[in-house]
C-alpha cells in the first residue's frame, strides 16, 4: 500500500512539473502555430452567404444587381481584368455583363447551412 501512495505522489508530482513550464528546444522555447479558423462571426453572414440571398431576388432584375452591388462594390474599369473569381465581376462596366457575371459564381456557390 505504502509503495502505491509513492509511486502516485511521484508520478503527480512529475505531471505537475512537466505541466509548469513551456516545452524548450535547446534553451529557446518551442514555437506553437494555432490554426487559423476560418468559419464568419456568428452575428455576421460571410459573403458567399449575402450573394446566394441575392438569388431569391427575380433573375435578370435591377434589383437582383443592387443586392450584388451592396455586398461587392462596383469599381468600373475601363479595360476590366479577365474574370477569375466573383469579385473581379464589380470591374465590369455594363451593369448586364456584371449580372451575369454574380449569376455564374452565385449559381455555382455551395448551398449555405442553416
Amino acid at each position: 500500500m505504502k509503495r502505491l501512495l509513492l509511486s502516485l505522489a511521484l508520478l503527480y508530482s512529475a505531471t505537475a512539473l512537466a505541466q509548469t513550464a513551456p516545452p524548450t528546444v535547446g534553451d529557446r522555447p518551442l514555437l506553437q502555430i494555432k490554426p487559423k479558423v476560418a468559419a464568419a462571426k456568428p452575428g455576421k453572414p460571410g459573403v458567399a452567404s449575402q450573394l446566394q440571398a441575392c438569388l431569391e431576388i427575380e433573375d435578370g432584375s435591377r434589383e437582383r444587381l443592387d443586392c450584388y452591388d451592396a455586398v461587392i462594390a462596383p469599381q468600373p474599369k475601363p479595360k476590366p481584368p479577365k474574370v477569375k473569381a466573383v469579385t473581379d465581376c464589380r470591374y465590369t462596366k455594363e451593369q448586364d455583363e456584371r449580372l451575369s457575371c454574380f449569376n455564374g459564381f452565385v449559381g455555382k456557390l455551395a448551398k449555405p447551412q442553416g
